[in-house]
């Protein structure tokens, strides 16, 4: 059996979060006690999982609402410091057991937690917001069920300060999507005192109405969500408390303006930027920037395996011996982020992890012979990308036409305005795309699921190998590290050999802050936490 407590955790982390732990004294709120965050977004719902919701509205929520678990943090290369899949700790709750089968998560709750209202959590609140997550039509019973947590028959409440959830198998995703903005808890009977009986969950409410217990509460919030106010819960149980008093959430639409606020010192954060003021910010005085590759993000080309003529893996395969890789990364991702080409390995990979670097190099004429010898010299293809997307795949469009050019085939590009790319994308009547993407959790076999198998919009490629549809299954309730781990090498390998997409770089999250703050964090949502900032 596995324990986890939180003071455990908090004692192991007490010396790099004493200051921020220490009391605050009762003094009105300066400027230095004040984070100043500006986006290109607007706030659209306050409760994540919201169908209306924006990205922004995902993140942000993490705020405001606690999850039972957390993931710990580690440091990043780049400086600063990233989300850890690997390590989970308490956070609404006060310990977490996990069963030697894996069947079973035993839920302790911190008899000193309380909601943004004063009133105290409670197990019934617990078995309420899961038993939501589960039923309620919004995104978290998707991604609860690919942890194979599905119904409110799985959560049962033990006493008034225990809860448990029992799983049919020992899936490897159960307790990470616990922790994930997705299964947020919530003050049940705040909630329930305005659901009705056409919205039984209050989802309706919960948009534009905060029922939590986290780190912040909201103060006030426009109603077009272009600014949010928040204000930190000093009550708050689920960590030291943040350095910051308060936080003023801003939407401001040009991405210049954004940059502009940060240098003259009326911004403190952006996460969102043109790679120009990026460049701006990097040579700025008092303003830092943190670029951190993200863990499950990916720019590729991709082949529509389900039609002609890249149901020829041969052609796939002459094409990846074809392109320019290095330039790509240059101009396409400015040099930024990771490589995702010029894998060291043959035949078997080292390791499971994916996205990785794939043994990809360029060999024009090899390429060549291959088309020629597949018979399909001289075609012409389509590539297609969103304008959305332009500022990456301009260049790497022009850089992959030319190399192609070399082999013998005749690529049109095809820039399409973004809602027309997204019905071509899940209608996959696109023989050949560049797109860029990623999963929220770095799991091998999660990804495989989403982008590499099955009939979902996200397996662009529409790739199904019937080894890899016979793998991940087994994969997914795999306890066992090593076995886990042999099967994971053995889906690379496969997506290696028969080349559904060609994966190019893995794109950075980019943060620039005032050069006093300190803690930034990127998380799998790869938007802003305010809880583990400070101002140095």
């Amino acid at each position: 059996m596995t324990n986890f407590n939180r003071r455990q955790v908090l004692m192991a982390a007490a010396a790099a979060t004493a200051a921020a732990s220490l009391p605050k004294l009762a003094l009105a709120q300066t400027r230095e006690e004040t984070l100043r965050f500006v986006h290109g977004s607007v706030w659209t719902a306050l409760t994540a999982g919201d169908l209306t919701g924006s990205r922004a509205s995902l993140a942000l929520s993490c705020n405001v609402y606690d999850r039972l678990v957390s993931y710990g943090r580690k440091q990043a290369p780049g400086g600063g410091w990233e989300f850890d899949f690997a390590t989970l700790e308490p956070e609404l709750c006060e310990s977490f057991t996990l069963s030697e089968d894996g069947l079973t998560i035993t839920f302790k709750l911190d008899p000193a937690a309380v909601w943004h209202d004063g009133s105290p959590v409670t197990a019934q609140d617990v078995k309420w917001s899961l038993d939501r997550a589960v039923s309620a039509e919004t995104m978290s019973k998707s991604q609860l069920a690919s942890g194979s947590i599905s119904s409110p028959e799985q959560i049962e409440i033990v006493d008034e300060t225990t809860v448990t959830v029992t799983l049919p198998e020992a899936d490897r995703l159960a307790l990470p999507n616990l922790a994930m903005y997705l299964a947020p808890m919530i003050n049940s009977e705040l909630a329930k005192s305005h659901a009705t009986e056409a919205d039984p969950w209050a989802v309706e409410w919960l948009r534009t109405n905060a029922a939590g217990s986290g780190a912040y509460k909201v103060e006030r919030m426009s109603p077009d969500g272009a600014q949010v106010v928040l204000a930190r819960n000093e009550d708050w149980t689920g960590g030291p408390l943040p350095g910051f008093k308060r936080v003023i959430v801003q939407s401001v639409p040009e991405a210049s303006t954004r940059a502009s606020l940060l240098q003259k010192g009326d911004a403190d954060l952006c996460l969102d930027f043109s790679p120009t003021d990026l460049e701006v910010l990097e040579a700025a005085d008092g303003v830092k920037v943190i670029q951190t590759p993200q863990p499950s993000g990916f720019a590729a080309l991709i082949f529509n395996t389900q039609m002609a003529p890249f149901d020829d893996p041969k052609l796939r395969k002459a094409i990846s011996m074809a392109l320019p890789y290095d330039k790509i990364f240059e101009t396409a991702a400015n040099g930024q982020g990771a490589k995702l080409y010029d894998g060291a390995w043959e035949g078997e990979p080292e390791t499971g992890a994916f996205p990785q670097p794939m043994p990809y190099a360029q060999d024009i004429e090899a390429a060549k012979a291959m088309v020629e010898e597949a018979g399909h010299a001289g075609i012409t293809v389509p590539l297609y990308y969103t304008v959305a997307k332009a500022g990456d795949f301009d260049p790497a469009a022009a850089l992959i036409q030319e190399a192609l050019a070399k082999i013998g085939i005749t690529v049109e590009i095809q820039k399409t305005p973004d809602a027309q790319y997204a019905e071509i994308v899940t209608a996959k009547t696109a023989p050949m795309l560049l797109e860029r993407s990623l999963a929220l959790l770095p799991s091998p076999d999660y990804f495989f699921r989403i982008f590499l198998n099955g009939d979902s919009r996200w397996n662009f490629s529409s790739w199904n190998n019937a080894e890899v549809a016979e793998i991940l299954p087994v994969a997914r309730y795999e306890a066992d590290e090593a076995a886990y781990d042999t099967m994971t090498r053995r889906l690379v390998q496969l997506a290696y050999e028969e080349t559904p997409m060609v994966m190019l770089w893995k794109p950075t999250t980019k943060a620039a802050m005032a050069e006093g703050i300190e803690g930034y964090t990127m998380w799998y949502h790869f938007g802003p936490d305010f809880r583990t900032l400070d101002n140095a």
